[in-house]
């Protein structure tokens, strides 16, 4: 058995080779399946990449089954401090499973976390982990612009302080309007907003479109990928020149 200290510094006691994996965060399933798919056991509903992953789903990333994740006698479960709740991961501590916890804010943190998760996990660096970092090593030099961006409607939030979203658009040159706000995903009113250049409506975890969302503002908007704005994981290597494109002036 081996310790290892998680993101949060929590230590997680695993086995020195670790073969069964339940995974309730969408990201670190795909990252975890783009080079050791056969580790996986268990992933959530939510788990839509790799497409053709074929294994026991677990409900979603805010009411996991436990009995199932508990039945399935995985090495390790692997968590987001954000997307998973508190409550759920104790409990499955308490059932003397292991919990690897991830809480990246920034692109920068997010490749340490994978880096750091991967190893601990499949014992390696995969490829694309290095590619992502090549990729966003590149600092942007062009003409900044302010953003609005919406995460869900009915009430209409946006994204706020401190969050990994905010970070990788400030990377490509998206400023969000919103980002010394004192919540991380604050009640917006779109008729009484900040200066703005733009609105960014990813596709998740509200469903906007460009028959949903653009109507209600005043200024330009574009629908953007959710997964690459949102994930951490191979999604990264593509994502600066996706969502680049698709915020192009």
């Amino acid at each position: 058995m081996r310790e290892l200290a998680d993101d949060l510094g929590d230590v997680v006691t695993m086995p020195s080779t670790v073969r069964r994996v339940v995974s309730i965060v969408p990201s670190l399933t795909e990252s975890i399946a783009a080079t050791h798919e056969h580790l996986i056991v268990g992933a959530t509903d939510w788990c839509t990449h790799p497409a053709h992953l074929d294994v026991t789903r677990v409900r979603g990333t805010k009411n996991p089954d436990l009995d199932v994740i508990e039945a399935l006698a995985p090495d390790v479960v692997i968590a987001n401090a954000e997307e998973n709740r508190t409550v759920d991961l104790d409990a499955l501590r308490a059932a003397g499973i292991a919990v690897w916890t991830t809480a990246p804010t920034t692109v920068g943190e997010s490749l340490d976390s994978l880096e750091r998760m991967l190893s601990a996990i499949i014992g390696e660096v995969p490829d694309w982990l290095s590619q992502a970092r090549v990729v966003w090593s590149t600092r942007y030099d062009g003409k900044r612009r302010r953003a609005v961006i919406p995460i869900w409607r009915r009430p209409w939030m946006a994204l706020g302080r401190d969050t990994f979203a905010g970070d990788l658009l400030a990377r490509i040159g998206i400023d969000n309007v919103f980002s010394d706000s004192g919540e991380r995903y604050p009640r917006i009113d779109p008729e009484a907003l900040p200066d703005y250049d733009l609105v960014v409506l990813p596709d998740e975890p509200y469903a906007f479109s460009p028959d949903d969302g653009p109507e209600v503002f005043a200024k330009p908007a574009r629908c953007v990928s959710g997964r690459h704005l949102t994930w951490y994981g191979p999604s990264l290597v593509a994502a600066r020149d996706l969502l680049s494109g698709q915020l192009r002036p």
